[in-house]
C-alpha cells in the first residue's frame, strides 16, 4: 500500500530502506483515485518509533492511504524530538472543529495504564475524539491502553490491575468463526507481543450485548473485541512492535533498577544476551492488511455519507 506521508518525516527514509512503498504529495496528486484517509492518534512515548512501526504495516497493500498524525494538544510530550509534533501532527480538537472525517483511525497505547482514566491529563480530549469517531470515522482500531480507554468510554467497561505484568510474546487463539475478515488467512494459533499491567474486565465485556470477544486465551485473557460489525476493534496487545521493542523496554527498566521479569517467549532460552526471535511479524502484516482491506470494501466513497 502506498502510504502518503511527508518526505521529511523521519519514518520516510527508514521505510524506503525496507522497500515499503511511500508516496510524496506530488505523486499522490497525479493518481486518479480516492485514497483511504487514516488518522493515527499517537500517544506512545516512543513517538517516532511508533510512527514507523504503524506506517510499515499500513504500507503492505496496493491501496493508497493518506496518513494524518494526531496528538492531544493539551499534553506536552517529553519524548518527541523538538518541533516534531508541531511540524507533523494536527491537534485532535482541530479535527473535531473542522469536521474532518476518516475511513480509519488508530488509537495507540499509552504509558498511563495504572492511572485512572479521568486522572490522565488529556482524558477530556480523548473522550471528545472517541465520541467524534463514532459518526465521523468508519472503523477505529484501538491498541492496548487505547483499547481499554475505548471500551471504558463507549461501554463503561472498567479496567483492573493484573497480579503481575503481562510481558512477552504469547500464543493467541481465534474464537469467532471464519466470517471475521480481520482474521482472514490466520493460523489457528498466532503469536503477539504483550506489555501491560492492567486489563479490561472480561466478565463485563462478555455480558455486554454490543461486544464480541473475537480472541482470548487463559494466559493472556481477552486479546480482541469487536463492536458495530467491525467499526470498532479493540486489541489488547502490540502486533505492531518491532523486533527490539520489548528488549528496549526490558533494558530500560533494568537500568532504572526496577523489578521486571524477562519477557516470556521472546529471547531464545529466555536468555537476554541472545537476540530476540521474531515470530509475530507475518500475522502483524496480515492483520493490518485485513483491516485496511475491510475498510476499503465497506467505507462509503463519499465520507460525508458516514453515520
Amino acid at each position: 500500500m502506498p502510504i502518503k506521508i511527508p518526505q521529511s518525516l523521519p519514518a520516510y527514509k527508514d521505510l524506503q530502506k525496507e522497500n515499503v512503498f511511500v508516496m510524496t504529495d506530488d505523486r499522490a496528486l497525479h493518481q486518479d483515485i480516492r485514497p483511504l484517509k487514516v488518522a493515527i492518534l499517537n500517544l506512545m512515548p516512543t513517538t517516532v518509533d511508533t510512527e514507523t512501526q504503524l506506517l510499515r504495516l499500513l504500507g503492505n497493500s496496493p491501496l493508497q492511504v493518506d496518513i494524518t498524525l494526531v496528538r492531544p494538544g493539551s499534553h506536552e510530550s517529553k519524548n518527541a524530538p523538538p518541533g516534531h509534533l508541531e511540524k507533523f501532527y494536527i491537534d485532535a480538537n482541530e479535527i473535531i472543529a473542522l469536521g474532518i472525517r476518516f475511513d480509519g483511525l488508530i488509537v495507540t497505547g499509552a504509558p498511563v495504564e495504572t492511572i485512572e482514566f479521568e486522572a490522565v491529563d488529556y482524558w477530556p480530549e480523548m473522550e471528545a475524539l472517541l465520541d467524534y469517531s463514532r459518526a465521523n470515522v468508519f472503523s477505529t482500531l484501538h491498541i492496548c491502553w487505547g483499547a481499554q480507554a475505548g471500551l471504558y468510554r463507549h461501554y463503561g467497561i472498567p479496567k483492573k490491575m493484573r497480579p503481575s505484568k503481562l510481558f512477552g510474546v504469547f500464543p493467541h487463539t481465534i474464537i469467532t468463526n471464519d466470517a471475521n475478515p480481520l482474521f482472514r488467512g490466520f493460523d489457528d494459533v498466532f503469536l503477539a507481543p504483550q506489555s501491560r499491567h492492567t486489563q479490561s474486565d472480561r466478565d463485563a465485556i462478555a455480558a455486554h450485548p454490543a461486544l464480541t470477544i473475537a480472541s482470548e486465551t487463559d494466559e493472556v485473557g481477552v486479546f480482541m473485541v469487536t463492536a458495530r460489525e467491525g467499526r470498532e476493534i479493540y486489541v489488547t496487545g502490540h502486533l505492531e512492535y518491532d523486533p527490539l521493542t520489548l528488549d528496549k523496554e526490558y533494558q530500560r527498566d533494568i537500568g532504572r533498577g526496577l523489578e521486571i521479569a524477562v519477557p516470556k517467549n521472546y529471547y531464545p532460552d529466555d536468555d537476554p544476551s541472545k537476540p530476540p526471535l521474531v515470530r509475530w511479524r507475518a500475522h502483524a502484516h496480515l492483520f493490518f492488511s485485513n483491516w485496511i482491506n475491510y475498510v476499503y470494501q465497506e467505507t462509503p466513497f463519499n465520507l460525508q455519507e458516514l453515520s
